[in-house]
C-alpha cells in the first residue's frame, strides 16, 4: 500500500477544490467549531513548518494538541487564499515523510469538513484510500472512544471493525463518525447507531 502517494492523491484533490472556491466560499464554516474554511486550511499547513519550529510551537502550546492546532491557524491568519493554497499544494516536508497515515488520515477528514458544509461532495473516493483510513483513524482524535464495543462495516468497500451493537453505512460516513463528527450520523444506520449518537454528543 503506497500511503505517501494515497496522500498526494488527496492533497491534490482537495487542493483543486480549493482553488475553485469563491471569496465567501473561504468564509464558510466548516465541520471544525470555530473555523472557516480559511482556518482550517491554515491548520493544514503543517508540512510546510519545520520540524524545529513545530515543536518549539508545540512547547510553547504546552504539549495541548487543540491548543498547537490553534496556533497554526493563527499563524497563517493573514495569507490571502491563493497563498494558502499554494503553499499546501508544495507541501510535502516532515509529517508527509514520518507520518504518512496520520497525515492521509488528517487530511482526508479535513478534506470532508469542508466538502460537506459547502454542499461538494466527491463522485468517488478510491477504495484503497478509503481503507486506509478507515484502518488507521487519526489518534489524536481519540478514536476508541467511538469505536469500543460496536461493530463497524462499510456498504460501499469490504472492510469491517469490532463486535457488538451494529453501525452500518458509507465509508466516508464511517470514516468521519469515528473522529466525532456528528453530521455523518445521519449517514449510518444499525443498532449500534444510537450509542454512536450519545458518544458522539458534548
Amino acid at each position: 500500500m503506497n500511503v505517501r502517494g494515497m496522500l498526494h492523491e488527496e492533497r491534490a484533490e482537495l487542493v483543486e477544490l480549493l482553488r475553485s472556491l469563491t471569496n465567501e466560499e473561504w468564509e464558510t464554516p466548516t465541520l471544525c467549531a470555530g473555523w472557516r474554511v480559511r482556518d482550517l486550511v491554515g491548520h493544514l499547513q503543517t508540512d510546510t513548518v519545520s520540524l524545529p519550529n513545530y515543536l518549539l510551537m508545540t512547547v510553547r502550546a504546552g504539549f495541548a494538541v487543540d491548543r498547537v492546532n490553534q496556533a497554526l491557524v493563527d499563524r497563517f491568519a493573514a495569507l490571502p487564499p491563493q497563498e494558502l493554497v499554494d503553499r499546501l499544494a508544495g507541501s510535502n516536508g516532515w509529517f508527509t515523510r514520518f507520518s504518512p497515515g496520520l497525515a492521509l488520515s488528517d487530511m482526508f477528514v479535513h478534506q470532508q469538513d469542508i466538502r460537506r458544509p459547502l454542499g461538494r461532495p466527491r463522485t468517488e473516493i478510491p477504495a484503497g484510500r478509503l481503507l486506509a483510513v478507515l484502518n488507521y483513524p487519526d489518534p489524536f482524535a481519540k478514536p476508541k472512544r467511538y469505536l469500543r464495543g460496536l461493530r463497524w462495516e462499510a456498504t460501499d468497500v469490504d472492510w469491517t471493525k469490532g463486535s457488538g451493537p451494529l453501525v452500518r453505512g458509507p465509508g466516508e460516513a464511517l470514516a468521519l463518525a469515528m473522529v466525532g463528527r456528528t453530521v455523518a450520523l445521519a449517514d449510518l444506520e444499525g443498532d449500534g447507531v444510537p450509542t454512536l449518537r450519545e458518544r458522539c454528543t458534548p
